[in-house]
């Protein structure tokens, strides 16, 4: 068992936590979307332009897969020294990677300066990017949620899921202002590199933020509790990822298949449909970078009532409700879209995001939820990182190849559609989390096998 119920923490140092955990995290999202969105739109001219648009873009969306595939290791040696060291030390050390990659791409000559190593360059930065990332949602997610009590625990670890349509608006408005703002050619030429360069200011204050926040308390109070037993007995932890596959690997299963709708969801609504929009429909790319802007700050200001509604109705009904609606949208979505109009192409993707947030804002709550203090940084990361891989990795590049082969919606409305199902049954496996105490969560009691964990 884990120490004693912690004492809880002040608003007004929670609403502190929050803010940290939430400007951190919008730092990181807005670097590894700014390069989804640049992929779609530039980067398949810059440093794959030998082969055809379509095939270049299809490379681009390579290298943004291979981010992903880097999580599930920043997810492994994030998680264990989270677990180990502490939540606070590991989210600025990602901070750091995640922003100093990204401000390095802004810097990197292009194919048509240094041939193929523009590529590999390219593709080795996007590996750090991914690797930051797969070590930060964990921890930004933690840090919130062991501070708060189970009463509002929805509410509050949502904010730090707000950081993704938040980096979502903060990228593709700047994309957005500068494609306005500047011809193709200038920005093609230098326009594009700007905003990664601006990475490097963001992280000099999200830095300045996160330095200022205090350790977990309930974190703080199992790792006294280890060291007294290993004082007292001679116990000796076991790793967390080891601890995390006996006792919880049924709790990662979980986590990892109620991720697939709402990853892949996510990234064909506003990756893929830069895509989709500016080659299928005819549209212009600053007509879809202004939908995708504002259907993001909807996004933004429907994620935490979803996670209040959570605490009210539990974590299972909500993430249904967005999982049953994402998939039920998948055919009016792009139909909207194929009417070739901002309007109906905005009320698509703003609709989509709405229903992504049910699935987004309970996960943090959820996920932390299922595992204990001393391996809750691994297996929260694990469970939300590896589904990364399957999920929104190949997300982008699966809806292109489906779209050059069939050369129209449906064939990417059904891949939606199965993997909404795959969520579905994943929650039905689930347990309600919604009232647990994170400081009594036992090591050896998964969340979803242990009898009275429902609400």
């Amino acid at each position: 068992m884990a120490a004693a119920t912690t004492a809880p923490t002040p608003p007004g140092s929670l609403r502190r936590i929050v803010a940290a955990s939430l400007i951190g995290t919008t730092i990181e999202w807005y670097d590894f979307f700014l390069y989804g969105s640049a992929a779609a739109l530039v980067f398949n001219k810059l440093f794959f332009p030998e082969s055809d648009p379509l095939v270049g873009t299809l490379l681009s969306f390579l290298t943004y897969a291979v981010g992903f595939a880097a999580r599930p290791l920043g997810a492994l040696v994030f998680g264990h020294y989270g677990d180990r060291l502490g939540r606070k030390k590991l989210l600025v050390l990602s901070l750091l990677l995640m922003g100093g990659a990204t401000f390095a791409i802004g810097l990197l000559p292009t194919h048509a300066t240094i041939g193929s190593a523009a590529p590999v360059l390219l593709t080795v930065l996007r590996l750090v990017q991914g690797f930051a990332l797969g070590g930060e949602w964990g921890g930004a997610v933690l840090l919130v949620s062991e501070h708060g009590d189970a009463k509002r625990r929805g509410f509050w670890a949502s904010w730090p899921q707000t950081g993704a349509p938040a980096g979502q608006l903060l990228a593709t408005g700047v994309l957005s202002a500068l494609t306005a703002l500047l011809s193709d050619a200038a920005f093609l030429s230098w326009g594009w590199r700007v905003p990664f360069l601006l990475s490097g200011v963001l992280v000099i204050v999200g830095l300045w933020i996160r330095l200022s926040v205090d350790e977990s308390p309930v974190f703080k109070a199992a790792l006294a509790a280890s060291e007294q037993r290993k004082a007292t007995a001679g116990q000796v932890e076991k790793m967390p990822l080891v601890a995390v596959m006996r006792h919880h690997w049924r709790d990662v299963l979980i986590a990892m298949g109620a991720r697939m709708a709402e990853n892949i969801s996510y990234y064909v609504i506003t990756a893929f449909i830069l895509v989709y929009a500016t080659t299928q429909v005819g549209l212009t790319k600053q007509t879809a970078l202004n939908a995708v802007l504002i259907a993001s700050a909807v996004h933004f200001a429907v994620i935490p009532a979803w996670g209040a509604l959570s605490d009210r109705i539990g974590r299972r009904p909500v993430y249904l409700i967005g999982a049953v609606g994402v998939g039920a949208w998948m055919f009016p979505f792009f139909a909207l879209i194929d009417r070739g109009t901002f309007g109906s192409l905005l009320l698509a993707v703003t609709v989509g995001l709405v229903l992504h947030g049910a699935m987004y804002a309970p996960q943090a709550a959820f996920f932390s939820e299922m595992f204990a203090t001393r391996m809750r940084y691994s297996g929260a990361s694990i469970g939300a990182q590896f589904s990364s891989v399957a999920a929104g990795a190949p997300a982008p590049l699966i809806a292109t190849a489906l779209l050059a082969d069939h050369g129209g919606s449906t064939p990417i409305a059904l891949y939606v559609i199965a993997a909404a199902l795959l969520t579905v049954i994943a929650l039905a496996c689930a347990r309600e989390t919604r009232d647990r105490d994170l400081a009594e969560i036992a090591e050896d009691a998964p969340a979803n096998s242990r009898v009275g964990a429902d609400a």
